[in-house]
């Protein structure tokens, strides 16, 4: 495979080449040694050609899409309680639609925006990265007429379901002082849900869309697994990464995916094509709603209440008795609710959680972005890195740090094994989903098995990494299985239910619906005849 070396070309020092050879544990011989000295020689000559060169990241046009007002929170009031990372004001001079106008909207700090600090929820270590380029679904919602009013928080490296681990602080949950949020998309939860923006964008890839949807009470769509372009976003691996809406309502969710929604002809998650009928969920949703009869929207719908999903251990029975309530609803509204089961719902967390450690690792903390066709951004890569310093790590929340060393121990124990089997079984599980959904139009059950969870840093500040992964275990068993799948997943609010810790203390819940893949329209109508029926705030439910 290799290009010949041309005439004149580099030639590596024979010692060099030696001890690369040494470290490898190979030896060569002395006419071996001559030769490869030449040929990585032209290989370094390639190199040195292609790092010289420019390359195409976009960079935004900022004289179309203006930037101001950059700054850092100073208290909690410029925080919106911890909600804001970084506040500033993004119009497009411009726009194409009138889609999102007068919209204002955060973006999770993972999202890259030209010219504002990314800070992913981590300590900067060797300084902060402010990006050169807009993500894609960036100069979309700027296109549709939005204002960008700054980077909500978000949890240290995108690893944690609380609100208690970002750099930049804790994030108060909407409804009460010192409880989770719920994350990882944790400050896009808060500022929706306390009013500081009418939208927001959130990541998913266990659940960071959807947790905080339902901690805040909030609407929160995990769209179909390569529906929204997940250029210049950091991910975790590309076979979990999701980018979706949260907004208050329904409709307003539907018109940020119209806004985001589609292929951009760099994400290899996405399809090459997509009608641009299908993309036009707002119109589509408000068609619906006009045509449909008030009091039975979903006559013909046929709707699997998930016997797994509720039949979780760590299940809060007044959630059980608040989304149960809602199916109900849902029933009275015309659909046909049936029970159905999902044996591999039990097992899929546990095959999800064994893809994280080496693509995870490699991908989402290493930086080894490799084997993909995708928006590199080479303002930040530097390619693979050997392993992460001390500084790095005790910079990280447990979470992120759980990773490393599971990447470690799974780098070291078993390779790539695992992986591929894991792969391969949750392949297999999706097609337990998919033979489900065949003969329904949507499959329901709690979007997480408990209300928000009060935050482990006003407990105990010096807690150690068991402490603070175990305090919300469970909490993604409803939510992880359909990052694996890729089917659309949808959150919405229906009702308040008792805190756990303190049952005077009343705190949002939400149900999820789950459509065939690329259906996502149907999430956003079972959601939406639901929502237009009752007002979830006026709900409540204790037993």
């Amino acid at each position: 495979m290799a290009i010949i070396a041309k005439p004149g070309g580099t030639k590596l020092d024979k010692v060099q080449v030696k001890d690369l050879a040494a470290n490898a544990g190979l030896k060569l011989s002395d006419g071996a040694i001559e030769d490869w000295s030449v040929l990585l020689g032209s290989l370094d000559d390639a190199i040195k050609e292609v790092l010289a060169r420019g390359d195409d990241t976009s960079r935004p046009d900022l004289s179309k899409y203006p930037r101001s007002d950059i700054f850092a929170p100073k208290d909690a009031e410029e925080s919106d309680k911890g909600g804001w990372a970084t506040r500033c004001t993004v119009t497009s001079t411009s726009p194409t639609s009138s889609l999102l106008k007068g919209k204002t909207v955060a973006l999770k700090d993972n999202i890259v925006l030209a010219g504002v600090r990314c800070l992913n929820g981590v300590k900067p270590v060797d300084g902060e990265w402010v990006p050169e380029n807009d993500a894609t679904v960036v100069t979309r919602m700027l296109d549709a007429g939005c204002t960008i009013t700054g980077k909500a928080a978000c949890e240290s490296a995108c690893m944690e379901p609380s609100s208690d681990t970002s750099y930049t602080g804790i994030i108060h949950n909407p409804y009460a002082d010192n409880y989770a949020c719920g994350g990882s998309s944790s400050g896009s939860g808060r500022l929706v849900g306390s009013g500081a923006v009418d939208m927001a964008l959130g990541c998913d890839q266990g659940g960071s869309v959807r947790i905080p949807a339902s901690f805040c009470g909030i609407v929160g769509h995990k769209a179909t697994w390569g529906l929204v372009p997940y250029s210049g976003i950091l991910g975790l691996h590309a076979e979990i990464d999701h980018c979706g809406p949260m907004t208050r309502t329904v409709r307003d969710n539907a018109l940020l995916l119209e806004a985001i929604a589609g292929p951009d002809g760099m994400d290899d998650r996405q399809p090459p094509s997509m009608p641009a009928e299908a993309l036009q969920y707002s119109s589509s949703l408000d068609k619906f709603l006009a045509e449909t009869p008030e009091d039975k929207p979903l006559s013909g719908f046929k709707i699997g209440v998930l016997k797994e999903g509720f039949a979780l251990p760590v299940m809060d029975a007044n959630v059980d008795k608040a989304v149960r309530s809602a199916v109900a609803d849902l029933a009275k509204l015309g659909a046909e609710v049936v029970e159905v089961s999902v044996p591999g719902h039990n097992d899929i967390c546990t095959a999800w959680m064994c893809t994280l450690p080496y693509a995870g690792g490699r991908d989402g903390l290493l930086g080894d972005r490799t084997g993909r066709k995708e928006l590199y951004m080479t303002d930040r890569a530097a390619g693979a890195n050997p392993g992460i310093s001390q500084d790095l790590f005790d910079a990280w929340g447990a979470g992120a740090q759980n990773l490393y060393m599971r990447y470690l121990y799974v780098t070291k124990t078993y390779g790539s094994s695992v992986h591929a089997k894991a792969a391969n079984l949750i392949r297999k599980y999706t097609q337990e989903y998919d033979a489900a959904l065949s003969t329904l139009d949507a499959l329901v059950m709690p979007t997480l098995p408990f209300p928000a969870t009060k935050s482990i840093e006003q407990d105990d500040k010096d807690a150690g990494p068991l402490k603070r992964l175990q305090y919300m275990a469970g909490v993604l068993l409803n939510t992880a299985p359909f990052n694996s799948t890729g089917h659309p997943a949808l959150s919405f609010p229906v009702g308040f239910v008792p805190a756990r810790d303190h049952a005077a203390l009343k705190l949002p819940t939400g149900m999820q619906v789950v459509c065939k893949q690329f259906d996502d329209l149907t999430c956003l109508k079972i959601a939406a005849a639901w929502e237009r029926f009752k007002d979830w705030k006026s709900l409540s439910f204790g037993i």
